[in-house]
């Protein structure tokens, strides 16, 4: 690996922006931090004021300015420049090596296999499944929101399997609006649904949600909301309370007769907001919890019998 070197200055009020400029227009600084050099200490002092106050300084009374480069060369170079050129309003605290570290393994190690229910995991490409896993979604984290490590996706697929294991499958039709990496739909599709529709209005999502979807084998369908057809037994939309709101009257028209409603993205302050929105249709309830977020469900109104 590259052996990058860290440059670190400390620079007094109002130089350390001028500086910052000066590492990355004119030294080839790959990039530069600015942090308050009495942070945790009696004389720190907040930069910012409350909302509603004005702010009383452009910067801290005391700078750490830490500066890489791609090697030692630039670093000396930078530093001998800045301090002939600035007196005694920079005074330079270390030039060091600093490995550049693997970034791809660092951030595989974030992401490691989900549990969903027994039985049923999310699993990166880069690790086994674990033995005791019945049901797998291999997914890794890419361009699109979805990977099983945010709450609200496993609120989610944790309400998949439980209704699966309940009713010993989902209904047929599914959808999934809002799909993201399709992370939903494949889950879906997992648990015994055949027609699935998988939708957003990003591109990225849609084309990243069929790759996913085609890799896992599931019947799924990816495309804008406009593909979109007749009704579902099971509608999934893991977005955010605004979109929610909105989008009340789609979501609820795309229902079957005592189809239902999934819904997530909305914190707990927000349910009411959302029982409300959604009230004129049927009726949302929280049917699950976690880490400050909920999940509603609901279900259609059954067909009426002339």
């Amino acid at each position: 690996m590259m052996e990058l070197t860290l440059l670190t200055l400390l620079a007094l009020s109002p130089r350390a922006e001028a500086v910052s400029d000066r590492l990355l227009e004119e030294a080839g600084a790959l990039s530069v931090t600015v942090e308050d050099a009495d942070a945790d200490t009696a004389d720190e002092q907040p930069l910012f004021g409350e909302p509603g106050q004005s702010i009383e300084r452009a910067g801290w009374h005391r700078s750490v300015i830490k500066a890489l480069f791609a090697d030692a060369i630039g670093a000396e170079q930078a530093a001998h420049r800045l301090l002939a050129g600035e007196g005694d309003k920079v005074r330079l605290q270390a030039i060091e090596p600093l490995a550049e570290r693997d970034w791809v393994r660092l951030t595989q190690a974030q992401f490691t296999p989900t549990e969903i229910v027994p039985g049923f995991w999310v699993v990166p490409t880069w690790h086994q499944p674990p033995a005791q896993a019945t049901r797998v979604i291999r997914l890794d984290p890419g361009m699109a929101f979805g990977t099983g490590t945010h709450p609200t996706t496993r609120l989610c697929l944790r309400h998949v399997a439980q209704r699966a294991a309940i009713e010993g499958a989902l209904p047929a039709r599914v959808l999934d609006y809002g799909c993201g990496s399709g992370i939903l739909a494949i889950g879906a599709a997992l648990h015994g649904a055949t027609d699935i529709d998988a939708v957003d209005i990003d591109p990225q999502a849609v084309a990243t949600a069929a790759d996913n979807a085609a890799a896992h084998g599931a019947p799924v369908r990816t495309g804008p909301p406009e593909i979109c057809h007749g009704r579902y037994g099971l509608v999934l939309a893991n977005i955010l309370a605004t979109p929610l709101k909105l989008l009340a009257p789609l979501l609820c028209s795309r229902l079957e007769p005592r189809g239902e409603l999934v819904l997530a993205g909305i914190l707990e302050r927000q349910a009411d907001e959302l029982a409300c929105a959604y009230r004129l249709w049927l009726a949302l309830e929280v049917a699950d919890r976690e880490d400050g977020w909920v999940l509603m469900t609901g279900r259609a109104q059954p067909a009426r019998v002339a």
